[in-house]
């Protein structure tokens, strides 16, 4: 069979964090389908029988848009392979029954190179059953089609001719803050966690997981953390980062980590409104010295063409402050070249 992640993932490894790192762990996946996957198999499913295939299927034009996971699983005696696929982009993609036919084929020719062809001929071998499984976190309303046939041209016509399947969507938008604190679990904290919302809430939405965070295992903390950490360090410059992180690796206790960690998130998120603050003075005063300047050009020459107003429009502070202090050496409209002259 295809080559199998044998080897134990170090947690703090410095790789990607995201939804692949976790759902590599295959506690974390199989959490993922008791959570969001209403289908009798699941409760079917023995951890010791489940192994995920190291080996990824993308087409090389949304390598930076997706990642996916492959696992087998021994389920009722039967060779069953779950394809999950992540969907890292905010636009929904309506050819996605399409791209999951090819991953699904391009799975089923793997399995098939590792057959022997004697066994292939046999009677009663059959294709194991693959199931399709999309995670998607994008802002956007997932429209797309669930199953293949309706991408197909008047398959009403066909009926059972037409090829079909159906793919199970995880929306990580979708499910409300009440649920996702029900699940008191890993993935149920990470879907809460990774929403679009303002980064002081991200403390909040922490503080309402204190009691979940207390009973994760020593592994599901350690890979929550790595996560999280890998979120906040979007809103962090460089010098920052090490501060939080270890907040997270030395704090004694959940509560009192989630206070370091909002103590020193509120002082950069304080200084980061005031160099913004400071900043939007700034902006308004050169955006106000700009309407003055028009107004004194249109007070003295009446009608200015669109390419000077333009051009005008266009100067950098350093010299629109230079023709505010020249502004009583204009003489003609020939004269305001000097100034934007490169971007006439």
């Amino acid at each position: 069979m295809m080559e199998t992640d044998k080897n134990k993932k170090n947690l703090n490894a410095p790789h990607d964090k995201g939804y692949k790192y976790l759902l590599s762990h295959k506690k974390v996946f199989i959490e993922l389908l008791r959570s969001f996957v209403k289908k009798d198999w699941v409760n079917e499913i023995d951890e010791s029988k489940v192994i995920r295939i190291n080996k990824s299927f993308i087409l090389q034009d949304f390598k930076n848009k997706e990642a996916d996971l492959v696992y087998q699983v021994k389920l009722k005696d039967k060779e069953v392979f779950f394809y999950i696929l992540l969907e890292l982009q905010s636009k929904v993609d309506f050819q996605m029954p399409y791209r999951l036919l090819l991953y699904i084929i391009e799975v089923w020719r793997e399995i098939l190179k590792d057959t022997s062809l004697n066994q292939q001929k046999r009677k009663d071998y059959k294709l194991p059953a693959i199931i399709p499984i999309v995670l998607y976190n994008g802002v956007n309303r997932w429209t797309a089609s669930l199953s293949f046939k309706e991408t197909i041209d008047s398959y009403q016509l066909f009926g059972e001719n037409i090829i079909d399947f159906k793919y199970i969507f995880i929306d990580v938008n979708r499910y409300n803050e009440e649920e996702l604190l029900q699940l008191s679990n890993l993935i149920g904290s990470v879907f809460l966690l990774d929403r679009r919302i303002d980064r002081e809430e991200l403390i909040e939405r922490l503080k309402k997981l204190t009691d979940v965070l207390k009973n994760l295992s020593e592994e599901e903390f350690i890979l929550l953390r790595n996560w999280f950490v890998s979120i906040i360090f979007r809103f962090l410059p460089e010098g920052k980062r090490e501060e939080v992180k270890k907040i997270f690796e030395k704090s004694e206790g959940v509560e009192k980590m989630i206070s370091n960690l909002e103590r020193s998130l509120k002082e950069e998120f304080k200084k980061t409104r005031k160099e913004g603050k400071i900043e939007g003075k700034i902006e308004g005063k050169i955006e106000g010295i700009r309407m003055v300047l028009l107004e004194q050009l249109k007070e003295k020459f009446k009608d200015i063409p669109f390419e000077y107003i333009n051009g005008l429009e266009k100067l950098d502070d350093k010299a629109l402050l230079a023709l505010a202090r020249d502004i009583l050496k204009i003489e003609k409209l020939d004269d305001l070249k000097k100034y934007i002259k490169l971007v006439l």
